[in-house]
């Protein structure tokens, strides 16, 4: 399947009733008419054929597929009622905290509880597990009436690949997309009759592969205030001016370095100004990984001004 299509606004129609009635009521409308207010029909058995087969699992209870892949919108106008993946999706992102700490714990034996807490929320954080759904083509099976879902799963799909392993903040992940596979995986442990061991097959399989220690990259924030301690200057990450036109803007000892907009979310505008501000230190000093020793003295970034800076959409 084609991981680059977009999700289901609305499920495929089952065939005709019967071959030798050219005038039977297709069976969907059928169900719909005889069906109270606010019922949507099932997932078609071709469907959920296709999920077993991307997550290598074949359900007892086939009714989980869909209830793990159904967003609330789907019943619109009606009232969605306990018919969702919402209370799959909670019981599977227990469950994978519990797996992934522990594939984490025994992979590395000797590192202190901080970078195990970091591996861990890498692995099951919403772009991760975002991107086990479109890489897999889960996405497309979700069951939905939001336009707006599919304008940003499409825009996260276009981006995703400008990152290896993750962005570490840079990607605006939809929060749907890690639902249904925490849904999914919740639905796998509840048909399965609790087995860890069977559920953690099926996603060390899918999140193939697992961020490493190696692999592990730094929040660009986070990386940029550690600058400012090592070296002596002073970062000032500016969010002033985000709910007027949706910039945020760097400055290092009182000089502006880069902006980043992004209408949606203050916390990613940040995350790329701060990334665009390293990306524009680490060129001027010439370094790719360390800007300066620590004890060193910071090199001054007055020539830099305002017509220097960075400025990223």
């Amino acid at each position: 399947m084609d991981p680059q299509s977009h999700s289901h606004s609305q499920s495929h129609s089952p065939p005709p009733a019967a071959d030798d009635d050219p005038d039977a009521m297709p069976r969907e409308q059928q169900q719909r008419e005889e069906a109270p207010p606010g019922y949507v029909p099932p997932m078609s058995p071709e469907e959920v054929a296709a999920v077993e087969a991307l997550l290598c699992y074949e359900f007892k209870d086939k009714s989980l597929v869909g209830l793990a892949l159904t967003h609330g919108s789907f019943y619109l106008p009606y009232r969605s009622g306990d018919a969702t993946y919402e209370r799959l999706e909670y019981l599977g992102d227990a469950v994978l905290t519990c797996l992934v700490s522990r594939e984490v714990f025994l992979t590395y034996r000797d590192l202190p509880p901080g970078p195990l807490t970091r591996l861990r929320a890498a692995n099951v954080d919403k772009e991760k597990l975002a991107r086990i759904a479109v890489d897999h083509g889960i996405h497309r099976f979700l069951r939905h009436k939001a336009p707006k879902l599919e304008e940003q799963i499409a825009d996260f799909v276009k981006e995703l690949c400008q990152y290896e392993y993750h962005s570490n903040g840079l990607l605006d992940a939809p929060k749907v997309l890690s639902d249904i596979v925490e849904s999914l995986i919740g639905a796998i442990y509840l048909d399965s009759k609790y087995n860890q061991e069977l559920v953690w097959q099926v996603f060390r399989k899918l999140a193939n592969p697992l961020i490493s220690l190696e692999s592990l990259g730094k929040h660009p924030v986070s990386e940029l205030l550690e600058f400012g301690q090592k070296t002596g200057r002073i970062v000032d990450i500016s969010k002033d001016g985000w709910v007027k036109d949706t910039k945020v803007d760097v400055f290092v000892d009182g000089v502006l370095v880069a902006s980043a907009t992004y209408a949606q979310k203050k916390e990613i505008a940040s995350n790329r100004a701060a990334k665009a501000a390293l990306d524009k230190l680490k060129e001027m000093s010439g370094q790719s990984d360390v800007l300066s020793a620590p004890g060193e003295a910071p090199e001054p970034l007055d020539e830099l001004g305002r017509a220097g800076a960075l400025e990223l959409q």
